[in-house]
């Protein structure tokens, strides 16, 4: 199950948070997400040593928690797409098209002509699409 998505900026400064848990969590899910951005540092900073292609968007497991895996992609402009999940048996394939889903409707969003690129994304039509996202991928995953 999808926990939290999150967009982080060029500066690693947040564009878009939601999280998908009935608790009071989005102070524990921003800490999860800053986190993370220290190892998609160190994975783009030290490619050979860590295996991984610099032509590949998708980063994989970036680390597990206890409770979470979180999942990393990073856009060819430097967007960081952040993916938390309780799931422990989640197949890349299955990630790869999550990303790439969520890739496109930020795409859609940063192309409105009143969006102000760098600037948190507001836009309801954006969480609509995100959530519809977040509930396609809970439904095709097979208990």
């Amino acid at each position: 199950m999808i926990v939290c998505v999150a967009v982080v900026g060029q500066q690693n400064n947040p564009l878009y948070l939601q999280s998908f848990t009935n608790g009071d969590d989005a102070l524990k899910f921003h800490y999860i997400v800053h986190c993370s951005l220290d190892v998609i540092d160190e994975k783009v900073s030290n490619p050979k040593k860590l295996g991984v292609s610099l032509n590949e968007t998708f980063l994989g497991l970036l680390y597990p928690t206890e409770d979470y895996k979180v999942f990393g992609y990073l856009s060819n402009t430097k967007i960081k797409f952040i993916l938390v999940t309780t799931d422990q048996d989640l197949r890349d394939a299955d990630v790869r098209n999550f990303f790439r889903r969520f890739h496109a409707a930020y795409v859609d969003a940063a192309s409105n002509p009143f969006h102000v690129p760098g600037k948190r994304i507001t836009s309801p039509a954006f969480a609509e699409r995100v959530s519809s996202i977040v509930k396609a991928f809970g439904a095709g995953q097979v208990p």
